[in-house]
């Protein structure tokens, strides 16, 4: 369990606090402690869900660099980042923030990607990510973000980054399914 590895554990811990930061005043137990404070409780999840996102940064940094690269971290780094996003993606449905249909876009690429993954992987291949890939990252982070800060005056750059995260989230798909779909015909 090196540092990358415990840095991507990390982050799935910090799933649970988020989620419960984010959704906790709609689950109506903690209003009668912090009445209509909820806003704080915003803050404290875009607090958590930043640290969480900064944590992948950096355990793939360290990774490469100090050559800490394992099985374990290749599995549950992406798992990680999927299981974050996706939470923060669901409770921002709870809250009335994303339409559904937008999360059913992103969560399915996310499926479709680690089915071609797994193929790849029994046919002992890796298939790296793209820039694209990487781009539709940082953006749906910045909308989550943009969407978890929920500030009225940024309701338009909020949109936009949305559509350019859905627009990313399709386009790498494409572009995946493109330069990988070889993988499909290949036998073990």
């Amino acid at each position: 369990m090196n540092l990358p590895n415990k840095l991507t554990m990390f982050r799935m811990i910090l799933i649970v606090p988020f989620v419960i930061l984010l959704l906790g005043g709609e689950w109506g137990w903690y209003r009668a402690l912090l009445g209509d404070g909820l806003v704080y409780t915003d803050l404290a999840a875009l607090v958590v869900f930043v640290v969480a996102s900064l944590t992948d940064l950096l355990d793939g940094k360290i990774a490469r660099k100090y050559n800490l690269v394992t099985n374990f971290g290749k599995f549950m780094d992406p798992l990680a980042d999927k299981l974050l996003v996706s939470a923060a993606l669901i409770a921002l449905v709870e809250l009335g923030r994303l339409p559904a249909w937008v999360v059913i876009v992103i969560i399915s690429r996310e499926f479709i990607i680690s089915g071609f993954r797994l193929v790849a992987s029994d046919n002992n291949r890796v298939i790296a990510a793209s820039y694209w890939g990487k781009f539709k990252t940082f953006f749906q982070m910045v909308m989550v973000c943009l969407m978890i800060a929920d500030i009225s005056t940024l309701q338009l750059l909020t949109d936009v980054v949305m559509w350019t995260a859905l627009v990313l989230t399709v386009v790498s798909l494409v572009d995946y399914l493109a330069k990988n779909w070889a993988v499909m015909g290949e036998q073990k």
